[in-house]
C-alpha cells in the first residue's frame, strides 16, 4: 500500500466522522421538531434561527460538563465501555454505501461484515453496567443484553432472506438487482420485521426497555455525565440513521430510481432523503407508542418477530427454489403481514375494547332499569 492510498483511506474517514457527527447533529433537531409538531409544541426555536443551532449548543454544553466517576466503579471498564459502543457503530459505516461509488470500502461480504461488528455494542451495555458498580446500571445492562441478543435473530433471518433474492452479500449488488422492483414489494413482511427489530436494537421507544428511567434509573448509562455520556448519545444516532440506511439499500432501492440519471451524487441524495424520510417514520414511532413492558417486549420478539422471520425465510426459499413469479411471492408476504398485524392489534386492543364493552353492558342495563321502574 503507497502512501497516496494511506492518505486516500484516511481522508475518507475523516470525511465519514465529519459525516456521521453532522448527521447526528441534524437528527437531534429533527426529532424535537417532529415530536414538538405532534404534541403541538414549537420545539427549539431559541438558539439560531428556528433552534437550528441547539444541537451545536448541546455538544458544547456535553464537552465542557464535569464527568464524574462512582468511587467503587471499575476505571477501566467504565473507561472503556462508551468507546464498545461508539466504535461497530463508526466500522459498519465503512462498507455501508450511499451510492455505487460513494464508499469507504465496498466488500463482497459487506452485509456479513455489518452483522457481525454491530452485534458487539452489546458487550459494551454489559460493560457499562458492570463498571458503574450501581445495582440499576447492571440491571440495565442485562435487560439490554437479553434485548439485543433476542432481536438480533429476526434481524439476521431477514437479512439472509434479502440476501437469497440476488445471491450476494455485497450491497452495490442487492441495490442494482432492485432497478426493477424494491425488495420492499417482494418481501413487506421482511421489511416489517427488520425495521421494527432494528427499532429494538437501537433501543428507541415503543423498545427503550433496558434505559427506561420509571424502572431502572436510566439503564447502563446511569453513572455517565458529560462526554462519556455523549458517546452513548452519540452511538445512539449513528444506529439509528444506519438503520434507516440499510432498510433504504435492502427494501427500498438504494440509489435506484427510473426516471434519474446515472450519477453518483444524484444517487447519494436520493438515498439521503429517503433514509431521513425512514427516520422520521421512527420518531413518529417515539411520538405515538407507549413504551412495552419487559415481559410484553420479550414476547415481540421470541414470539412475534421471529416464528414470522423464519416464515420470511421459509417463502423466499419457496418462491426461489421453484421460480415462481414474483407476484406470488408479494401476495403471500402481504397477506401474512396483513394477518400478523389486524392480529396484533386485536391482542394488544383487547383490555380497551373490554372496558368498552362492559361500560356499554352496564349503561344498557342501567337504561332497561330505568325503563322497567317507569312502567
Amino acid at each position: 500500500m503507497t502512501a497516496r492510498d494511506i492518505a486516500l483511506i484516511i481522508l475518507q474517514l475523516t470525511v465519514l466522522v465529519t459525516g456521521l457527527i453532522t448527521v447526528v447533529l441534524s437528527l437531534t433537531w429533527l426529532e424535537r421538531k417532529a415530536l414538538g409538531r405532534l404534541q403541538r409544541r414549537m420545539g427549539p426555536m431559541v438558539v439560531g434561527p428556528h433552534g437550528l443551532l441547539q444541537p451545536a449548543a448541546d455538544a458544547l454544553k456535553l464537552l465542557v460538563k464535569e464527568d464524574l466517576v462512582p468511587a467503587l466503579a471499575d476505571k477501566l471498564l467504565f473507561w472503556l465501555a462508551p468507546m464498545v459502543v461508539f466504535v461497530p457503530s463508526f466500522v459498519v459505516w465503512v462498507t455501508i454505501p450511499l451510492a455505487g461509488e460513494v464508499v469507504v470500502r465496498n466488500m463482497d461480504l459487506g452485509l456479513f461484515f455489518i452483522v457481525a461488528f454491530s452485534v458487539l455494542a452489546i458487550v459494551g451495555m454489559v460493560m457499562a453496567g458492570w463498571g458503574s458498580a450501581n445495582k440499576y446500571a447492571i440491571l440495565g445492562g442485562l435487560r439490554a443484553a437479553a434485548q439485543l441478543i433476542s432481536y438480533e435473530i429476526p434481524i439476521i433471518m431477514a437479512v439472509i432472506a434479502v440476501i437469497m433474492l440476488p445471491q450476494s452479500m455485497n450491497l452495490v449488488t442487492i441495490v442494482d438487482d432492485q432497478r426493477t422492483i424494491p425488495y420492499a414489494v417482494l418481501q413487506p413482511l421482511g421489511l416489517a420485521i427488520f425495521l421494527l427489530a432494528g427499532v429494538a436494537e437501537v433501543g428507541r421507544t415503543p423498545f427503550d426497555i433496558y434505559f427506561a428511567e420509571s424502572e431502572v434509573m436510566g439503564g447502563p448509562f446511569i453513572e455517565y455525565s458529560g462526554a462519556h455520556w455523549a458517546v452513548f448519545f452519540l452511538s445512539e444516532y449513528i444506529n439509528t440513521f444506519t438503520i434507516a440506511v440499510l432498510v433504504v439499500l435492502l427494501f427500498l432501492g438504494g440509489w435506484s430510481f427510473p426516471l434519474m440519471p446515472e450519477s453518483a451524487w444524484l444517487g447519494f441524495l436520493w438515498v439521503v432523503v429517503k433514509a431521513y424520510l425512514v427516520v422520521f417514520v421512527i420518531f413518529w414511532f417515539r411520538g405515538t407508542f407507549p413504551r412495552l413492558r419487559i415481559d410484553q417486549l420479550m414476547s415481540v420478539g421470541w414470539k412475534i418477530l421471529i416464528p414470522l422471520s423464519f416464515v420470511n425465510f421459509g417463502l423466499t426459499a419457496f418462491y426461489k427454489f421453484y421460480e415462481l413469479p414474483w407476484w406470488a411471492l408479494t401476495v403471500s408476504s402481504l397477506a401474512i403481514t396483513v394477518a400478523a398485524g389486524y392480529g396484533l392489534y386485536r391482542r394488544w386492543t383487547w383490555p380497551a375494547r373490554a372496558t368498552a364493552e362492559e361500560r356499554l353492558a352496564r349503561a344498557r342495563a342501567y337504561r332497561r332499569a330505568e325503563v322497567t321502574d317507569a312502567g
